[in-house]
């Protein structure tokens, strides 16, 4: 496996560099930090008393590295998930916040254990999330990037203005449903039909 460290490289290779994008309410974003982070952890990077765009565009890659592995993997507690798991709920907390526990409570749930869907992982979803790994192995890191997968459809079918996240101009694949894709096993991959398929009522 992968450690924390090349994974969290890797989701800042996903993210990118400086955007500031009016369709996403993140704000101002690099290397996947947004301004609202920003100004909860303090980071002045400047000194001018205040945290703004400049600070986000002065974000050097190996903080926003730093960032993620402390707050978006160490205190959310996506160490204590079976390792297998960690790489797509790691990423996936970057992406979409509590969210991503929130989904992976769900699937837990949908497998027969009740445990609350409250976006935090304690000891309940943790004992859960172990046993269904133990039961369930890859079948369960597959089931959880297809999770994924559809709520970034969901997230299309309820805003028009985040589709293009989901699917190109030209109809294919965009990157947020790639980005679910490189932690499923290529057997569940849609096929560009089937995406087309999905995303055909966006118009």
């Amino acid at each position: 496996m992968l450690s924390v460290r090349q994974i969290a490289s890797e989701i800042v290779d996903r993210e990118g560099g400086y955007v500031n994008d009016p369709n996403d309410p993140g704000g101002a974003t690099n290397y996947g930090v947004t301004i609202h982070t920003m100004r909860r952890l303090g980071l002045d990077l400047d000194g001018d008393g205040d945290v703004d765009e400049a600070d986000v565009r002065a974000l050097p890659r190996e903080r926003a590295v730093e960032i993620f592995i402390e707050h978006y993997y160490h205190a959310p507690r996506i160490d204590q998930l079976p390792e297998p798991l960690q790489p797509t709920v790691f990423d996936m907390q970057v992406n979409a916040g509590s969210n991503a526990i929130r989904i992976l409570q769900r699937l837990i749930r949908d497998m027969g254990p009740e445990i609350a869907i409250d976006g935090v992982i304690g000891p309940q979803t943790i004992a859960a999330a172990t046993a269904a790994h133990d039961s369930a192995g890859q079948s369960m890191v597959d089931a959880y990037g297809i999770a994924r997968r559809n709520f970034y459809y969901r997230i299309g079918d309820r805003r028009p203005a985040s589709r293009r996240y989901a699917t190109r101009r030209d109809g294919g694949k965009g990157g947020w449903i790639l980005r679910a894709e490189a932690f499923i096993s290529p057997e569940f991959h849609l096929t560009d039909a089937e995406h087309r398929a999905r995303v055909a009522a966006w118009g």
